[in-house]
């Protein structure tokens, strides 16, 4: 890291280790400013060098994968599929969550109220905002993106 750091454009990097027992995969995130300045680290010789020292540690061939924003919203496990322009992602997004929030405040708040939770702009809104994103992430979008695949790709 202390190299990458040098590069143009660095922002921070994160390593997310294994889960004991569970997952055998490192991986290093890395924040560019630009893509662009990504790639150019990406594809550096001081990188590739690196690689090559680090390459008896590793038990398959380098892999990296270059991300920005909400893209995996849009494209899942596939990695090779081409994600869609900006516009469409934000067209998608807003008609995903809008209905989402609306049914947020006519069925999830009332429903806190039944539970005997006090109104509270503050904790009605963490609670609420929660259930949103997780509603987007885990169900909304993956099916949505499926439904409207056809325009989001066109």
């Amino acid at each position: 890291m202390p190299i990458a750091k040098n590069a143009d454009g660095f922002i921070d990097w994160q390593m997310v280790r294994p889960i004991p027992n569970l997952t055998f995969v490192y991986t290093v995130i890395i924040r560019f400013d630009t893509i662009e300045h990504l790639r150019s680290w990406m594809e550096s010789d001081a990188r590739k060098q690196l690689i090559e020292k680090a390459h008896a540690l590793f038990t398959k061939k380098d892999n990296y994968e270059i991300k920005s924003g909400l893209d995996f919203l849009f494209y899942g496990e596939k990695t090779d599929v081409k994600t869609p322009v900006r516009w469409k992602q934000y067209l998608a997004t807003w008609s995903a969550i809008f209905p989402l929030s609306l049914l947020m405040q006519l069925v999830l708040l009332p429903f806190l109220r039944q539970l005997g939770i006090p109104a509270n702009r503050y904790s009605d809104t963490l609670i609420s905002t929660g259930c949103l994103v997780f509603l987007v992430i885990f169900v909304v979008m993956p099916n949505y993106t499926k439904l409207i695949r056809k325009w989001l790709f066109k």
